[in-house]
C-alpha cells in the first residue's frame, strides 16, 4: 500500500456557523431522513438512513444481549390510573403526555407512552415471585411521544421519538441495583465508544434529574458549535415505583420486600451526534462498523471500448470484498461523471472509497481514498481486502481520537463568573466551583447563562483540599466542580 496524496480534509466552518441548517442540508442531501412531514416534531426515516439506524440497533441489541438483558415490546397504550400513580413522574410529564380518544367518546383514559416505567411495573408484579426471579434486565427500542412545546430538531428534539431503546431492571436490594447502575454506564461506553463518540459522564443535579428518579446519570458531548447534547441517561429509581405499584418479592428470609428498579435510555439523538461529530462542509464520515456502504467502487473509463474491460476488473474487486463480508458497492451510473460520484460518496460518509481505471488495470491495482482525510492509497489487488480491513481500522481510530481530542481541549476550569461567561461563549463547557446547595446551582446557572450538566463522574468531581467559594454563593465553602454549557 503506497500513500499517493495527503489531502487536506475538509473544513467544519458550516457546523461552527450554523449547526442545525447544515444538520437539515446533510440529512436532505445524504438522504438520510426527511423533515418535510406535516407533523411537528414528526420525520420520516429515508431508506440509507433507515440502514444506518439498523446497524446502531444491532449494536445496542447486541451489547444489551451479551450482559444478560432480555428484549420484550409493550403496547404504546398506558392507561391513566397506571402513569399517573407516581407522584414525582405525573409531574415531570404530564405536561408533555398525548392523550388518546375513542371517537370523540368519553370512558377509558389512555396516554400515548412518554417512557414505560408505570407501564413495565404492573407486569413485573406479576412475573416476580420471590427472589430466584431476581434480578430482572428488560429492554425494548421503541417509538415514545413527547407533546414537545419547544422548537423542534431533527432527531434531536422530537414528538415522536422513534428508536428509543429503554432498559428497565428490578432488583432484591438497593447495592444490587446500584452495581446494575454501573455497569449500565459501562455499557454506554461501550456503544459509544463503537459509535466514535467522545462524553462526559455527569450525575444531573437534583433539579434537572428524571422524574422520580433518586438520581440521574447523564452522557453529554460537545458539537462544533459549542453546544452539549444529552445523548444517553441511566437512572436509580429506588422503591419509588415498585412502592405504588407493590411490586415485592418473598426474600429467603421468609418476608415480603419491595424491589429496587433502574432504568436507562438511549435514542435517535446519538446518530445525530455521530452524524455532526464526523461531520465537515462536505458531508459526514461514518464509523466503518456502522456504515450502509464501507467501501463504494468508482469505475473510471473513457469511451464504449474501455467499459467492458474496466467493469470486469471491478466486478472482480467487488467480488473479493464481498466475499469476506464487506459491505460494498459499486456506482456504474452512466449519467454521472466520476468527480460527481466523488462528492456524493463522500457526502454520505462512506469510509472508503475505490478508484478503478485503465491505467490501474494494467499495475493490477486499485486507487483507495479515505473519506476522513481524503488521503489517497494505490493497492495492489493482492494485498487489497488485508488493506481494506487495515484502512477502515485506521479511520475508525481516528474518528474516535479526534472526538476525544476536541472535547477534551474544550472542556476548562474557572473560578470566576465573567471567565465562566467567556469560556462558555467560546464554545466551551465549564467546570465551576459549587457547594453542591441547589439553589446556589440554580443561581450559578442565571449568573453564567448555561445549564448546568452536574458533577463530573468521569473525573475526580472534588474541590479537595483548596478553600474555594461557591461561585454563586460566597459564604458557602465548595465542595465539587460544577459542569456548565449551552445545550440543545
Amino acid at each position: 500500500m503506497e500513500l499517493l496524496r495527503e489531502a487536506k480534509p475538509y473544513t467544519k466552518d458550516k457546523l461552527k456557523t450554523n449547526l442545525i441548517e447544515w444538520f437539515h442540508w446533510l440529512l436532505r442531501e445524504a438522504e438520510l431522513y426527511d423533515v418535510r412531514y406535516p407533523v411537528k416534531g414528526a420525520y420520516v426515516w429515508r431508506p440509507y438512513g433507515m440502514k444506518l439506524r439498523r446497524n446502531v440497533e444491532n449494536l445496542i441489541r447486541r451489547i444489551h444481549d451479551e450482559t444478560g438483558h432480555e428484549e420484550v415490546l409493550f403496547p404504546v397504550f398506558i392507561p391513566y390510573e397506571f402513569f399517573s400513580k407516581e407522584s414525582q413522574h405525573i409531574r415531570g410529564f404530564e405536561k408533555e403526555v398525548f392523550w388518546v380518544s375513542k371517537g370523540g367518546e368519553g370512558g377509558e383514559r389512555l396516554i400515548l407512552r412518554p417512557t414505560s416505567e408505570t407501564a413495565i411495573m404492573p407486569m413485573v408484579k406479576l412475573w416476580i415471585q420471590d427472589y430466584k426471579d431476581l434480578p430482572l434486565r428488560l429492554y425494548q427500542i421503541v417509538s415514545v411521544f413527547r407533546a414537545e412545546t419547544k422548537m423542534t430538531h431533527p432527531m434531536i428534539r422530537l414528538r415522536e421519538i422513534s428508536m428509543f431503546k429503554e432498559a428497565h431492571t428490578v432488583h432484591a436490594t438497593r447495592e444490587d441495583a446500584e452495581r446494575q447502575i454501573r455497569e449500565a454506564v459501562e455499557i454506554y461506553k461501550r456503544i459509544f465508544d463503537e459509535m466514535c463518540l467522545a462524553y462526559m459522564i455527569n450525575k444531573r443535579p437534583d433539579w434537572d434529574k428524571f422524574a422520580g428518579a433518586e438520581y440521574t446519570i447523564a452522557f453529554d458531548t460537545i458539537l462544533p458549535d459549542g453546544r452539549t447534547l444529552q445523548i444517553g441517561t441511566v437512572h436509580y429509581l429506588g422503591v419509588n415505583f415498585t412502592k405504588v405499584f407493590e411490586v415485592t418479592y418473598l426474600d429467603i428470609d421468609g418476608t415480603r420486600k419491595l424491589a429496587h428498579t433502574t432504568s436507562y435510555g438511549i435514542s435517535e439523538r446519538s446518530i445525530a451526534a455521530m452524524l455532526i461529530t464526523h461531520g465537515d462542509d462536505g458531508g459526514t464520515t461514518l464509523p466503518p462498523k456502522l456504515a450502509p456502504i464501507q467501501v463504494v467502487i468508482v469505475p473510471i473509463f473513457y469511451g464504449e471500448e474501455e467499459m467492458p474491460t474496466v467493469m470486469k476488473f471491478v466486478d472482480e474487486v467487488y467480488r473479493m470484498l464481498r466475499d469476506v463480508g464487506i459491505r460494498v458497492h459499486i456506482d456504474d451510473r452512466r449519467d454521472k461523471t466520476p468527480g460527481w460520484k466523488f462528492y456524493y460518496w463522500e457526502l454520505k460518509g462512506v469510509p472508503l472509497r475505490i478508484e478503478v481505471g485503465r491505467r490501474d488495470i494494467e499495475k493490477r491495482q486499485v486507487v483507495v481514498t479515505r473519506r476522513d482525510t481524503l488521503e489517497k492509497y494505490a493497492v495492489s489487488l493482492g494485498e487489497l481486502v488485508d488493506a481494506v480491513k487495515q484502512l477502515m481500522s485506521v479511520v475508525e481510530d481516528n474518528l474516535r481520537k479526534r472526538a476525544w481530542e476536541d472535547l477534551r481541549n474544550r472542556l476548562v476550569k474557572v473560578e470566576k463568573v465573567e471567565d465562566a461567561k467567556n469560556a462558555i461563549r467560546e464554545g466551551k463547557v465549564v467546570e465551576v466551583p459549587w457547594s453542591g446547595d441547589d439553589e446556589c446551582g440554580v443561581k450559578l446557572q442565571e449568573l453564567v447563562g448555561a445549564d448546568a450538566l452536574g458533577i463530573p463522574m468521569d473525573t475526580d468531581p472534588s474541590i479537595g483540599g483548596f478553600d474555594m467559594r461557591d461561585l454563586a454563593c460566597k459564604e458557602k465553602r465548595a465542595e465539587f466542580w460544577l459542569r456548565l454549557s449551552e445545550r440543545y
